[in-house]
This record gives structure tokens, C-alpha cells and sequence, in this order.
């Protein structure tokens, strides 16, 4: 069924008059992926074996590619993980784990095996590694210097298919279900696309007919699926381009130019450094070192932060959830502070390398 919906898109022209037909195309096409991206029925946990990973670590990094781009070779010389590398195609079967340290973190590597066309369909053993996938903190597409540009396009309208968007921030749209009212439409800046007749077809697809809508910035019509849907992950990803042993020099330079993209030589082990800063870089993690009373602080196992939660209180989270409850103050050292050191509440958010004591009630 899905496969019509495409046909039917492309069939059609563009103009103002059919962007609305196009809206709702979409839609009927966002339907239809929803069911690829839900698992069918109960826990079904009996089919999947060697597929779900246990979360380790601080964070979880996934590796998709072609068969034989080198992505074994990259991940068991980054790890020392063992993962049978042969010439022949679609060795890795399962996911195999490896967890490497990095300035402190402890960061876990999982090979994502044979996302490749039609897994969305579910050919292969897809839809288990998607799911894996979705839960990554961040995704790297090892990608052959040879034909780089063709594999990119293709992983990543697998991933998109799959609900997964990469190095992009949710739509800026609210959108609240009502009881009754009808549609309200608001928008704070010119839109070019998205109007109330397309914007009311689209949410009557998915039998919505009471809600609050407002666009703050110029959507698109898979912008507002996105938002109803409200089953995207979005996920930072990097781009790593191997064999450049293989490629001529003058490709590295036009290499170098493509955005979120790191070169390297995974058999030769060239550019790791690189790499594994960009990688710190793209995980955005916050190193916290602890400090107990009266000694000096901890530098060799910090406290890892995702960017987006960094306050005293996530940091209390991540030790111990009774933490929170005979918290006091904190004393904190480092560069969210204006004292060395400063007492601060739960709600402090702390930065890269702040050292913390925590003072119980």
C-alpha cells in the first residue's frame, strides 16, 4: 500500500491548489510508516534474539553502513571488539557490543547490521535493528570513500522511514488536542506552505477535527506529520568516510567540505583522534567530578551528563534517586560558578568539568 502513495506524489504537479492534495498524500503515507515503526501485538520478545542491548554506560553510539565499508574493521579497531569480518556481504548479524572510555565517559559502540533497502519493508532483520537504532544518542554512517554519496542518500531515507531525523531539532510547532472548538490555526511568522484548509485535510486524516495549532516557524506539511505523529526520534549524526588510503587527493578536499563528515582509515587507523572529538563533541556530554568531604576531587571516573539535563538535581538523578530527597545544598567549583567554591541549590545547572560536593540534610 505504501508504495502507492509515492507514485501517486510524484504523479502530481506543484502548485499552490495541489500542495493541499500533496498535504494529505503525506499524511495517508505517515500512516501507513506508523505501523512499520509500532511493533505489531504484545511483547513478542521471542523472535529477536541477540538484538536487544542492554544500555551501559553513559552513552550509546550506533553504526550503520553497507556490508563491507569497513564498519566491523572501524568498530573492532576502535574497541578491540571481536566482530567476524570476511570479505563476503552480511556478516554481522547480530549486534555486537563494545564500549570504549573516552575523556572519562564510558561511551557504548553497537553495530547496527543490514539497514540497508527495504528493511522498512521488512526484508531482513530491519525492524529489530531499527528499533535498537532509535535508541542510540548518536548514529554514525561509515560510508566507503568510493561511492559515498549514493550510500548516504539511500541510509538516510532508511532512517527517515523509520522516524529517525538526523542533526535536526523538532519542529517548532505546538499542537494540543481539544474536546471541541475546531481547528485553530496560529502563526507567528509568513508561511509558505501550510495553510488552514491544508492544515485542517491533514489533521482530518488522522480523524483530528478539535485542536490548537501554532507554527512559529515556516513549516512544511511533513513538519506538522512529524508533530502529530509524535513518534520521531531526533539524533545527531556523523558522517565517517572510510578507505581514504584508497581515494586520490584531490577527493579529500571536496570530502572535507561535506558537512557532519570525518574521513579516516579504519584498517590504518588514521584520523581516530579526529573522529573521537567529534564524536565528544556531537554526544554534547558534561563531565562532573564528585568530590567527597574533605578529600580532593575525583578525576578519573566523572560524572557524564547529556547536554540537555545538567542541573544539580539531574545530576543527583543519575547517582541515586534518594539523593534528591536529603539534598541540602551543593558546593560547586568550576565555570557555571562566580565563587569557588559556591553553594547552590537543585536547580543550578553545572557545566563541562565542574567539580561537586553534595550537602545532606
Amino acid at each position: 500500500a505504501l508504495g502507492s502513495v509515492p507514485l501517486q506524489m510524484a504523479r502530481t504537479q506543484k502548485n499552490k491548489a495541489t500542495a493541499h492534495h500533496l498535504g494529505l498524500l503525506k499524511a495517508r503515507g505517515g500512516e501507513l510508516r506508523r505501523e512499520l515503526i509500532t511493533p505489531k501485538g504484545g511483547g513478542g520478545g521471542g523472535r529477536g534474539g541477540g538484538f536487544d542491548v542492554a544500555k551501559t554506560g553513559d552513552a550509546r553510539i550506533g553504526f550503520v553502513g553497507f556490508p563491507s565499508v569497513g564498519k566491523s574493521t572501524l568498530l573492532s579497531n576502535l574497541a578491540g571488539v571481536y566482530s567476524e569480518v570476511a570479505a563476503y556481504e552480511f556478516t554481522t548479524l547480530t549486534t555486537v557490543p563494545g564500549v570504549i572510555r573516552y575523556k572519562g565517559a564510558k561511551i557504548q559502540l553497537l553495530d547496527l547490521p543490514g539497514i540497508i533497502e527495504g528493511a522498512k519493508d521488512g526484508k531482513g532483520r530491519g525492524r529489530q535493528v531499527i528499533a535498537v537504532a532509535r535508541t542510540c544518542n548518536l548514529i554514525l554512517i561509515v560510508l566507503d570513500v568510493l561511492k559515498p554519496l549514493g550510500h548516504k542518500k539511500i541510509i538516510e531515507n532508511e532512517l527517515e522511514g523509520f522516524g529517525i531525523r538526523l542533526n535536526s531539532k523538532p519542529p517548532n510547532i505546538g499542537f494540543k488536542k481539544k474536546d471541541k472548538g475546531g481547528i485553530n490555526l496560529t502563526a507567528t511568522c509568513p508561511q509558505s506552505e501550510l495553510d488552514t484548509e491544508t492544515v485542517k485535510s491533514i489533521l482530518a486524516e488522522y480523524k483530528i477535527h478539535n485542536a490548537d495549532v501554532t507554527l512559529r516557524s515556516d513549516a512544511t506539511a511533513d513538519d506538522l506529520i512529524d508533530v502529530v505523529e509524535g513518534n520521531r526520534v531526533y539524533i545527531p549524526c556523523i558522517y565517517v568516510l572510510n578507505k581514504i588510503d584508497q581515494g586520490g587527493v584531490e577527493e579529500l578536499d571536496i570530502i572535507y567540505k561535506v558537512p557532519h563528515c570525518v574521513p579516516i582509515s579504519a584498517h590504518h587507523r588514521w584520523n581516530f583522534d579526529d573522529l573521537l572529538e567529534k564524536i565528544w563533541d556531537y554526544l554534547g556530554g558534561v563531565r562532573i567530578y564528585t568530590k567527597p568531604k574533605g578529600q580532593l576531587p575525583d578525576y578519573t571516573s566523572p560524572v557524564v551528563l547529556p547536554y540537555c539535563k545538567t542541573t544539580v538535581e539531574d545530576f543527583c538523578m543519575k547517582i541515586h534517586k534518594n539523593l534528591i530527597k536529603d539534598f541540602k545544598y551543593a558546593l560547586v567549583w568550576g565555570s557555571s560558578v562566580k565563587h569557588n567554591p559556591q553553594k547552590v541549590g537543585k536547580d543550578h545547572t553545572l557545566e563541562d568539568e565542574d567539580v561537586i560536593q553534595i550537602v545532606k540534610k
